[in-house]
């Protein structure tokens, strides 16, 4: 299948090649700017209006084979630190922003959202219409769809759109395998502290075993 590339929607960013896409499995597209990985990934598409916590949320097993749509603005405002996390790996198979990522301002910053992003390897979309999707999610319910970075802006539409309406979507699917520890650890980890973060605990406390089906941090905490 040939390759081509799209010209930008004018109400969904101001580069003449968009470098990122966003396809439904009905077909629709929608036209952005690439950020953090590369590629494309294939998932359920939903929203999340929460303000905070976008690191926690793109690491909740709960979201795997989800590409999310964040209907805040402002993400990226806390940056990314490796506390704020409900798992070593990222379950999300991406994520939607109107704006571009906002600039850290939290002391408790350790890096970009947008290098985070690169190095967790989540493929981003911004200067997407999210009222639209939106309200296309709340209306027709979430569709299966494809999203995908290029920085070239070069993408072969007919097989995102194939790979989008052939998807079998979420129901069915044995998440928990994908999920699942792949070995067995031990939960040490004591409350937060302002001065030294999430330490290590001595406390005696009785011996719990959790089968690890994609449990979130804080439920261990």
């Amino acid at each position: 299948m040939s390759k081509q590339a799209l010209t930008a929607d004018p109400n969904q960013g101001s580069e003449r090649h968009p470098t990122g896409l966003l396809v439904l499995a009905d077909g629709t597209i929608f036209n952005g700017i690439g950020i953090g990985a590369q590629g494309h990934a294939v998932g359920e598409v939903c929203f999340n209006t929460a303000m905070t916590g976008y690191q926690e949320i793109l690491t909740d097993p709960s979201y795997a084979g989800q590409i999310i749509t964040f209907t805040f603005p402002h993400i990226g405002n806390v940056g990314a630190n490796l506390e704020d996390r409900e798992a070593q790996t990222p379950a999300a198979c991406g994520l939607i922003l109107r704006a571009a990522i906002t600039a850290p301002s939290s002391w408790r910053a350790t890096s970009h959202l947008k290098d985070w992003l690169i190095a967790k390897n989540i493929i981003g979309i911004t200067g997407i219409d999210t009222r639209r999707l939106t309200r296309l999610i709340r209306e027709s319910g979430m569709p299966n769809g494809v999203i995908a970075h290029s920085a070239t802006g070069t993408f072969d539409v007919p097989a995102l759109k194939a790979q989008a309406a052939q998807w079998s979507g979420l129901v069915g699917l044995d998440l928990a395998k994908d999920v699942t520890a792949g070995q067995t650890y031990n939960w040490t980890q004591a409350r937060w502290q302002r001065a030294t973060g999430y330490g290590e605990t001595n406390a005696t406390a009785p011996h719990i075993v959790v089968i690890d089906y994609g449990v979130k941090h804080n439920i261990l905490r």
